[in-house]
C-alpha cells in the first residue's frame, strides 16, 4: 500500500503529540471539462499538491476554483478539509495503494481534526490565516467520479467520514508543515459527523436539530434544511416541505359531479367520492394527477391544480383545452356528469406559509388556478393578512373565474386587486376594472408591493421568469418567492456543461421489455429497458427534466412522487423517502408505474 504521507508529502511532518494537528498538503486545481457517462461535467474536483506558501483568501486559495458554485465554493465553502486518517481508512476499505494528496477534492490534507471531534463553529489558525468550520462536505457524485467509486458519496456519509468546509475569517498564507492551532470552540458542541448524519441519516434527534439551527457559523443552506426538518417534525407544512403524506396510495375512482364551462377554452370539473363521503382535505395550491382511461390507450396522465377551497369535501380542477391535447380534448368534449376519473391524492409543496406577513398572489392565464385556491383558503379563514391579487390575461374572454376571484377579494378586509389585459378594448378594460398591457417591473414597482411579502406565482414560463426578476428588483427576498410551473420541474443536474434543452421523447434504440413507466408531467410513457440501471437513467435517455446530486440515495434531491405501481431499490437508500415518494437515482420498476415528473 502506498501511504500518501510518505509518497506525496511536500514537506515531511512528524506529529509531536496526540492533540496537535498539522497541515500535510495544500492542494489546488482549476475547473475542467470531464467526460462522464456520455455527458460533459465542468468540475474542480481534481486537486494537486503545491509547494511553498499559498494565500488563503475569502473565496479561495490562490490557484484554486470550483466548477459548480451552487454546491461548492463561495464564502461559506472557501476551503475543503480532509484527514490523512480517512485516507488510510479508505485505502483499507478499497484495497487501493495509489492515493495521493487532493484525491478527495480537498484543499487541505491534514493530520488530525477528525470529523467526530471537530465542531461546527470551531476556529483554527493555520500559518497566517484563521478559519471557521461551517458545514460538512456537500454530498455530491463528483467525489465518486474522481475516485472511480460511484458509491463513495453514500459511503462518506454512512461511514461518518465526510470532511468539512471552512470559511476564511482572516486571510493569510498557509503551507505544508504548518501547525493547526484551535483558537475557539463552536457554541453548540455539534460535531461535523453529527451534523452530517443529522441531515442525511434517519432517526434524527429534534433537540439536536434545534441546537443546529442556533449555530451562527452553520452555512445558510444547512440552516434552511434543518429548519425544514424541524417543521416536518412539528407537522408544519412549508412551501418546500409538506409533511403530510398523500391521503391515499395510487389512483382511486372519483365521480364527476359537474362540468362547468368557465370560458370558451376552460372548463371546471367538480369531483366527489362515489359513495358520497367527504374527500380528504388538501392544501390550497396543491394539484391532482388524473389518469384518463376513457381516452385512447395508453391512458394519458395529467396533473391539474386544485382551483377551489380544497377543505370542502369535494375537489375542483379547471382545465384549459389545448387544441391538440389528447387529455384536455377528452375532458372538454367527451367527459359527462356521472363519469368516473382515476385520480391520485393531492400533492405538491406550492402552498401558503403560515406567517402574518403580506402575501402576493400573481398569475397569468390558466395559472390562476392554484393561487385562486389560496385565495379561497384565505377567505375561508377570514385572513387579516395584507393580500395582493395580481392577474394578467389577454382579455375578459380569457379571464378565467374572474367574478369568483373578485367576490373573494371583496370578502377580505386587507385585499387589493390589480388586473392587466394585454389585448382588450377600452370598454372591456373599463367594465372589468383592468389596466392595459402586461405586468412589468415598472408597473409592479408603481403598485408599491410590500418588500416583506411572500409571493406565489403561476403562469407560462416567460411570465414566471419576468415576474420573478421584477419582484427581486423591487426588493422581494428571492427566498420568499414561490413558483408553480406547468409541465416538468426545472432540472437540477449539478456541473453538467453545455446541456441542451430538448423536448421529451422516447429513448433511442429498440423498446424495452420491462414494466411501463409513465412520466406524468412530461407526457412520456415507455417500457423500462433493463439496460438502464435506474429510473433516473431512463428519464435522462428521454431528455426529461431530472433532479439529482449524489446519485447514490443520500441527498434526496431526486425524490419524486410515485403515483402508482411498485419499485425496488438497486441499493438501499441511507434513509427511505416519505410514503408515496421514490428516489429515482437508485430505483427500478417492479410493475407498471406512474411518476410525477
Amino acid at each position: 500500500m502506498t501511504d500518501p504521507v510518505r509518497s506525496a508529502e511536500p514537506t515531511t511532518v512528524s506529529k509531536q503529540e496526540s492533540d496537535t494537528a498539522w497541515l500535510l498538503s495544500v492542494n489546488v486545481g482549476m475547473p475542467r471539462h470531464i467526460t462522464w457517462q456520455g455527458k460533459t461535467v465542468y468540475t474542480g474536483i481534481w486537486k494537486h499538491p503545491v509547494q511553498g506558501p499559498r494565500m488563503a483568501r475569502r473565496l479561495n486559495i490562490d490557484g484554486d476554483g470550483q466548477g459548480d458554485l451552487e454546491g461548492h465554493g463561495g464564502e461559506q465553502r472557501a476551503v475543503l478539509v480532509y484527514q490523512i486518517q480517512s485516507y488510510r481508512y479508505w485505502q483499507r476499505h478499497f484495497g487501493s495503494e495509489d492515493f495521493s494528496y487532493g484525491q478527495f477534492g480537498e484543499n487541505l490534507t491534514v493530520d488530525g481534526l477528525s470529523d467526530d471531534e471537530v465542531r461546527i463553529g470551531d476556529r483554527y489558525r493555520i500559518g497566517d490565516a484563521e478559519f471557521e468550520v461551517t458545514q460538512p462536505r456537500v454530498t455530491c457524485y463528483r467525489v465518486g467520479l474522481r475516485m472511480g467509486e460511484p458509491e463513495l458519496p453514500a459511503l462518506l456519509v454512512s461511514h461518518h467520514r465526510p470532511g468539512f468546509y471552512m470559511r476564511v475569517i482572516r486571510e493569510g498564507h498557509v503551507q505544508a508543515g504548518d501547525r493547526i492551532i484551535k483558537t475557539s470552540s463552536g457554541p453548540a458542541a455539534l460535531s461535523v459527523a453529527e451534523t452530517d448524519a443529522l441531515l442525511y441519516l434517519p432517526h434524527r434527534d429534534p433537540a439536536s436539530l434545534r441546537r443546529a439551527v442556533r449555530i451562527p457559523a452553520l452555512s445558510p443552506g444547512w440552516q434552511q434544511s434543518f429548519c425544514e426538518l424541524l417543521a416536518g417534525e412539528a407537522g408544519v407544512a412549508t412551501t418546500s416541505n409538506v409533511a403530510k403524506e398523500p391521503a391515499w396510495p395510487g389512483f382511486r375512482p372519483l365521480r364527476v359531479a359537474r362540468v362547468v364551462a368557465e370560458t370558451p377554452t376552460v372548463s371546471s370539473i367538480y369531483l366527489a367520492d362515489p359513495d358520497g363521503s367527504a374527500l380528504p382535505s388538501a392544501r390550497a395550491g396543491q394539484y391532482l394527477t388524473v389518469r384518463i382511461t376513457g381516452a385512447r390507450p395508453p391512458a394519458p396522465v395529467r396533473s391539474y391544480s386544485l382551483s377551489s377551497d380544497p377543505s370542502l369535501g369535494t375537489y375542483r380542477i379547471s382545465v384549459k383545452h389545448e387544441p391538440h391535447g389528447v387529455a384536455s380534448t377528452y375532458l372538454h368534449r367527451t367527459l359527462k356528469t356521472g363519469a368516473m376519473l382515476e385520480v391520485a391524492a393531492p400533492r405538491g409543496s406550492f402552498v401558503l406559509d403560515e406567517a402574518a406577513t403580506p402575501v402576493l398572489l400573481l398569475s397569468a392565464g390558466i395559472g390562476v388556478t392554484p393561487v385562486l385556491s389560496m385565495l379561497h383558503e384565505l377567505s375561508a379563514k377570514s385572513s387579516q393578512r395584507e393580500i395582493w391579487w395580481i392577474h394578467t390575461a389577454r382579455g375578459p374572454r380569457e379571464h378565467t373565474l374572474a367574478a369568483e376571484a373578485h367576490t373573494l377579494i371583496t370578502s377580505l378586509p386587507h385585499a387589493k386587486e390589480h388586473v392587466f389585459y394585454s389585448a382588450a378594448t377600452p370598454h372591456e378594460r373599463l367594465h372589468a376594472r383592468a389596466a392595459s398591457g402586461h405586468l412589468t417591473k415598472d408597473r409592479l414597482s408603481s403598485l408599491g408591493v410590500p418588500a416583506d411579502a411572500s409571493a406565489y406565482l403561476c403562469g407560462p414560463a416567460g411570465f414566471m421568469t419576468d415576474t420573478q426578476n421584477a419582484l427581486v428588483a423591487v426588493g422581494i427576498d428571492p427566498s420568499h418567492i414561490h413558483t408553480e410551473r406547468f409541465g416538468a420541474l426545472p432540472s437540477i443536474t449539478p456541473g453538467l456543461a453545455g446541456k441542451a434543452r430538448h423536448v421529451p421523447h422516447q429513448p433511442a434504440g429498440p423498446p424495452g421489455g420491462g414494466p411501463l413507466v409513465t412520466f406524468a408531467r412530461s407526457g412520456i410513457f415507455t417500457p423500462f429497458n433493463t439496460d438502464k440501471a435506474s429510473l433516473l437513467d431512463l428519464a435522462e435517455a428521454c431528455d426529461i427534466n431530472t433532479r439529482w446530486s449524489c446519485r447514490t440515495g443520500v441527498c434526496h434531491t431526486c425524490t419524486t412522487p410515485l403515483l402508482s405501481g411498485a419499485i425496488s431499490y438497486l441499493r438501499a437508500p441511507l434513509e427511505l423517502p416519505a410514503e408515496g415518494d421514490v428516489l429515482i437515482c437508485c430505483a427500478r420498476p417492479d410493475t407498471d408505474i406512474v411518476l410525477d415528473m
